[in-house]
């Protein structure tokens, strides 16, 4: 071959190799996916897919952080059948007390055939760590244990409650009012004059309970 042939061969490839590092650039950065790259996402069988794995700590953004966390990922189910997660365990964390979107207790979280649920954030379930040590910035091993699948361990990223994780750190644990004491003698004066007016904003129902609520949510990507 030729000297200029050469040249001319090494000049294509150079041009075709800029032209795939720009559409890499251009396709596979934080905000196309909607992922930050360095988060851990992990497969469990063929229908199970956890994505954007963090724990979630305090606002100190460095340094190690001792107390209440959150677990937030992002899991899909492709199945054809209901996915059941029973817990989570964090390293150095124990394992986190899953709650509803209003605070209830959760046995477990179920993930729907076809569907996703982000687990963490405002408006949606919570896995939450009464006291962990963690270094933020780093990993920690998590285990997450499902019904029918197993478990999977995966490397979470450690954040703090800032900048796109604002919102999805531990809040205080709510706390129960207590109920006030009343005499017998006081419940006896009671006048019949002091119930609420049904006209004053609605019909109360006597009895009435909550229902339990099944944890569900639609995706929601975890952006970077």
């Amino acid at each position: 071959m030729s000297r200029s042939l050469r040249r001319g061969s090494l000049a294509a490839i150079a041009a075709l190799a800029i032209a795939s590092l720009s559409a890499c650039a251009a396709g596979n950065n934080a905000e196309t996916l909607e992922v930050k790259p360095d988060n851990t996402s992990v497969t469990l069988g063929t229908d199970l897919r956890l994505n954007n794995i963090v724990v979630v700590t305090g606002d100190e953004t460095s340094g190690e952080h001792t107390g209440p966390a959150n677990v937030t990922v992002n899991i899909s189910n492709t199945g054809a059948a209901p996915a059941k997660l029973q817990s989570i365990s964090v390293e150095g964390g124990g394992t986190a007390t899953l709650t509803d979107p209003s605070g209830a207790p959760l046995k477990e979280l179920i993930i729907k055939p076809g569907d996703a649920v982000l687990l963490g954030g405002p408006g949606q379930p919570t896995a939450r760590l009464a006291s962990a040590t963690l270094q933020v910035g780093g990993f920690v091993p998590t285990t997450f244990a499902f019904e029918q699948a197993g478990q999977v361990q995966a490397e979470a990223a450690v954040y703090a409650n800032f900048g796109y994780y604002k919102g999805f750190g531990p809040t205080a644990a709510p706390v129960a009012p207590a109920s006030p004491s009343a005499s017998p003698s006081a419940v006896g004066a009671a006048s019949p004059a002091a119930a609420p007016s049904p006209t004053a904003g609605g019909t109360a129902t006597a009895g009435a309970k909550p229902t339990g609520a099944t944890a569900s949510g639609s995706p929601l990507a975890a952006a970077h």
